[in-house]
């Protein structure tokens, strides 16, 4: 295995959307935006630990204003949007490869099973449109943003 993993973009929001061709597909209040990378190489492993990584964290604020409380703890819900430009390699030239991040027929699975790994946790999740042209709404809370890797 490479040195690519899968990778979650993280994001705690007030409020976040998904609209694709015009129409609202995904929508959560308080919790977190989830822009999900898969490679090639990974697995069901890796979406459970990502998706066990990010049930845990702890990121909201507690009574005295220090992030100490997990996503259970505030009641709150995730907006996962599978996203392969994460794996965008701009090192070179002005256009990015994306040759790391996996293809279709891979990495669609894999977030579905991220998504039902967090379901079945317990959690309220909102998704985007697999492969489609999303627009994303994020209202950032903090602002807080954090990349979790396996």
């Amino acid at each position: 295995r490479g040195p690519f993993l899968m990778r979650a973009l993280l994001q705690r929001v007030t409020r976040a959307s998904v609209t694709v061709d015009g129409q609202v597909v995904g929508r959560i209040g308080h919790g977190f935006v989830v822009l999900l990378g898969i490679t090639q190489a990974d697995t069901r492993a890796e979406a459970e630990w990502v998706a066990a990584k990010i049930a845990g964290l702890r990121v909201f604020d507690d009574d005295a204003g220090k992030m100490n409380l997990s996503l259970a703890d505030v009641g709150g819900a995730l907006l996962v949007v599978s996203q392969f430009t994460l794996y965008g390699d701009a090192r070179k030239g002005r256009r990015p490869s994306f040759s790391d991040a996996a293809a279709p027929e891979h990495a669609e699975p894999l977030v579905d099973w991220f998504v039902d790994c967090l379901r079945r946790a317990g959690f309220t999740v909102a998704t985007g449109v697999f492969g489609a042209h999303m627009e994303v709404a994020i209202h950032n809370d903090g602002p807080v943003t954090l990349l979790v890797e396996k």
